[in-house]
């Protein structure tokens, strides 16, 4: 009788081992999947990190970066250098109005009385501060240039945070939101001295916003075509950096377009034109303010350093570090100052020496902010035919404004330029100044390494800020002698195509400086065990992210 209890005991005993064993079979079972799950995750998440691989761009996200260009160029380009110096023009008295309806300007041209009055306006020096004398457009330069050094520490303490931070939004938000304010209470207060604080929180939110956007390229360029590319992949690099680039600066130059007409439209009323300008600021603030919608496309970096354990001087002098990044800085300063010198110029002598009607000098900025509509769009086909590089799409540009500049400075200096002239430099000069805009953030984003297109854009929007401030107050300077302003352009042109031959500054270069480009991709291997087909996945992403 024992033997068989032993043995129902025994059997017994192997049932319920059995059954707890089953019994944790299943209860580890879900545990199991989901521990994997997570570190596959986690996986995905240090990898990312370790290659810099972002997300590919929607074309909502496109598009909404294509908006901030559409509500912001017409900032540098129209607001400050046009609408600015009309209003403060407007609050000092014009001089005696001379009888009749036409009067002769000092070219011995009949002129309109409203005119003349209107650059008497703009150029006399009527603002007196202790001895010095200045112009409208003569404060207005000073109040650009005090903005941009308002806008150097800020872009020195904040470009950290756009590569390293995890809200990097809150900054071109913050910068746009303080620009455009300051765009709003313009008329309040009908003094002179109250401009120079409007103006620089402009210049400063522009300059720091213009930071943000330029770092975003780089990221959707990564997007598109992967965090490092091989050799043989560098040109469908091209293509997407100026597909986005040309496209958002052919909108950047449409908004220009309808800005520029609706200031002549209300500059047409001759009661009560301050107010009249003062709204057009106001719908300037606005316009801009809309384009901060694009915020909400920027996404945290991926980068596992935090930024409070980056110094700020260091990460900002890294670019030092970079020749073709630096070359690319100071060719774009160039630029800049030599688009905004002929702009300003012709401006002003079409409205004093030649005095050509408002109707005309209308059609000339229409047709100098929407020519580019066309010409812009038809470059990124024929630089990929011809497989133009980016370096080589920037000397173009140059040559165009050396073409302009010779030619209206030196071979009409002592003609009165006709009116097929003005539209051919309207023609010829708005393409210019589009493509060294485009082209120059190309240039800057393929020379920025990965974690650093922040600090890197950041000192490409300061330079062509400065630019244009310089080009600007030349040509504000001597605003009836159009042919030293546009013999000065010809030179910043010259200088900036030689730099750019033989100052070793190419798009290729710079990116293999910066590690963009390897020679074979993926054989160093990923730190994330299982994941070292990385070349597979940026041909994958490449293919997928072809623009069509």
């Amino acid at each position: 009788m024992a033997a068989p209890c032993a043995r129902s005991s025994s059997t017994n005993t192997r049932e319920v081992s059995s059954a707890s064993a089953s019994e944790d079979v299943k209860d580890t079972a879900t545990p199991d999947v989901h521990n994997t799950a997570m570190k596959i995750e986690r996986a995905r998440e240090v990898y990312g990190a370790y290659t810099g691989t972002v997300g590919k761009p929607t074309k909502g996200e496109t598009w909404l970066w294509y908006l901030y260009e559409l509500c912001s160029y017409f900032i540098h380009t129209t607001l400050v250098p046009v609408l600015f110096p009309l209003i403060i023009s407007q609050i000092f008295h014009s001089p005696a109005e001379p009888a009749g309806d036409l009067v002769m300007n000092r070219k011995g041209l009949l002129c309109g009385a409203d005119q003349m009055r209107m650059y008497d306006a703009i150029t006399n020096k009527s603002i007196n501060i202790s001895n010095a004398k200045f112009s409208p457009l003569e404060w207005t330069s000073l109040s650009w240039g005090i903005g941009l050094i308002l806008a150097a520490p800020i872009l020195g303490s904040i470009s950290k945070y756009l590569d390293h931070g995890q809200k990097p939004q809150i900054i071109p938000a913050a910068a746009i939101a303080v620009g455009a304010f300051f765009c709003l209470p313009t008329g309040f207060f009908n003094v002179h001295w109250i401009f120079p604080p409007y103006i620089a929180a402009i210049i400063a939110g522009s300059t720091v916003a213009m930071a943000s956007h330029t770092r975003q390229l780089g990221h959707m360029i990564r997007g598109f075509t992967g965090p490092i590319n091989q050799r043989k992949q560098f040109q469908l690099r091209r293509g997407v950096s100026s597909w986005l680039s040309l496209y958002a600066t052919a909108a950047g130059c449409l908004g220009a377009a309808l800005m520029s007409a609706f200031s002549y439209q209300m500059l047409r009323r001759e009661e009560r034109r301050f107010v009249a300008l003062w709204v057009v600021s106001i719908f300037s603030g606005l316009k801009w303010l809309v384009g901060i919608s694009h915020i909400i496309t920027i996404k945290p970096t991926s980068s596992t350093t935090p930024a409070s354990s980056i110094s700020s001087i260091a990460h900002l002098l890294s670019i030092f570090n970079y020749p073709h990044a630096l070359g690319t800085v100071i060719v774009s300063f160039l630029s800049s100052f030599t688009t905004m010198c002929i702009f300003t110029s012709t401006v002003l002598y079409l409205l004093g020496d030649l005095c050509i009607k408002p109707v005309f000098i209308l059609f000339f900025w229409l047709l100098y902010f929407l020519f580019p509509l066309i010409s812009l769009p038809l470059m990124q086909p024929i630089q990929l035919v011809i497989k133009v590089n980016a370096m080589k799409m920037h000397l173009f540009g140059f040559l165009l404004s050396l073409l302009t500049s010779g030619l209206m400075g030196f071979s009409h200096k002592n003609n009165t330029w006709q009116r097929q002239n003005v539209l051919g430099l309207a023609v010829l000069q708005g393409t210019s100044a589009g493509l060294l805009h485009a082209f120059g953030r190309v240039l800057i984003i393929d020379c920025s390494p990965q974690g650093k297109e922040g600090v890197f854009s950041s000192w490409f929007s300061w330079g062509r800020a400065l630019g244009s401030c310089i080009g600007f107050a030349v040509a504000s300077t001597i605003p009836g002698n159009v042919r030293t302003s546009f013999g000065v352009a010809f030179c910043t042109a010259i200088s900036g195509a030689i730099l750019l031959i033989y100052g070793n500054i190419s798009d290729f270069g710079g990116a293999m400086a910066a590690r963009l480009v390897s020679e074979e991709y993926g054989q160093e291997g990923s730190p994330v065990a299982g994941l070292d087909t990385a070349g597979n996945v940026v041909t994958k992403d490449v293919e997928e992210g072809t623009p069509s």
